[in-house]
């Protein structure tokens, strides 16, 4: 007999996608799900969430300070770990990265993190463009 993996977290797809078949949302299981919150978490500004307007790390308003500086790297990094270890009890951070890409006016950002009851490490990479 086939054991089905278990799914441990779930939560819906932020695409909202319909299943073909039984015209529900698609939905996001274990790794997937707790990827997916992180993402949303490190992209979410404050206020930017009715009624929970403390959730967020605001790192779009640091795209357009002066990379140059340790110490904005530091704040970067800092911000997305609070976050994650404020808003995502699942995830636990290993390594935040945040990578200066000046010739696309853009940050390249990735966090190493554990998911609970999983043995295997995720990497999540974001970029982030400046649009103004």
């Amino acid at each position: 007999m086939a054991h089905k993996k278990q799914e441990i977290f779930s939560d819906f797809d932020l695409a909202f996608v319909a299943h073909p078949v039984n015209k529900s949302l698609n939905r996001k299981v274990n790794r997937d799900a707790v990827r997916q919150s992180v993402k949303s978490l490190i992209l979410t500004d404050y206020y930017e969430r009715p009624f929970k307007s403390n959730i967020g790390c605001s790192i779009r308003y640091m795209l357009f300070e002066n990379y140059g500086q340790p110490a904005m790297r530091q704040q970067m990094q800092n911000a997305i770990r609070e976050v994650i270890r404020n808003y995502e009890p699942r995830a636990d951070v290993l390594e935040v990265l945040v990578e200066d890409r000046p010739d696309l006016n853009a940050l390249t950002i990735s966090v190493a993190f554990m998911v609970i009851n999983d043995p295997d490490p995720i990497i999540l990479d974001v970029l982030l463009e400046r649009v103004r």
